[in-house]
């Protein structure tokens, strides 16, 4: 079973544009995988933007990508109270960022993480909690109630 593990939830960005959003995610889930380099992972997201935003509306933005040399899934959390322009397909400001790095042999898990995330994100009750966390325990035992 994935996690989302404490040190690697934020629960205010200090990023105000898409690119300082994918650069603070990397960061946050960047001790988990050394000795690969920080800037691996922001290519990896940036380069993944260019294909098409993983802003998916309703506040929400997934971004993801396959990092050569990593060894297991990396999940990120981030949230930003006033929002951030990270052309979404609906062109709302989001709110709530969930991060997904996977190793690129890991195709299959990689899309069941891909498919799990977005089940908690889509669900409104779940939206709200996260809108509404005080502790980063409270993000993670958010992400633990949505099952394969």
């Amino acid at each position: 079973m994935l996690e989302l593990h404490e040190s690697c939830i934020r629960l205010q960005l200090e990023a105000t544009d898409k690119e300082g959003v994918l650069r603070e995610l990397a960061g946050l889930v960047h001790h988990r995988c050394e000795p690969l380099e920080r800037e691996q992972l922001d290519r990896v997201l940036l380069e993944r933007e260019q294909v098409g935003s993983t802003g998916v509306g309703n506040g929400i933005a997934i971004p993801h990508g396959k990092v050569a040399g990593l060894e297991e899934i990396l999940l990120g959390f981030g949230r930003s109270r006033k929002g951030i322009l990270f052309d979404a397909v609906d062109n709302r400001p989001v709110h709530l960022f969930a991060l997904i790095l996977a190793p690129v042999s890991m195709a299959d898990e990689y899309l069941r993480t891909l498919a799990r995330i977005s089940r908690i994100l889509k669900d409104s009750d779940s939206r709200n909690r996260l809108l509404q966390a005080t502790h980063r325990r409270d993000v993670q035992e958010i992400f633990r109630t949505v099952t394969d």
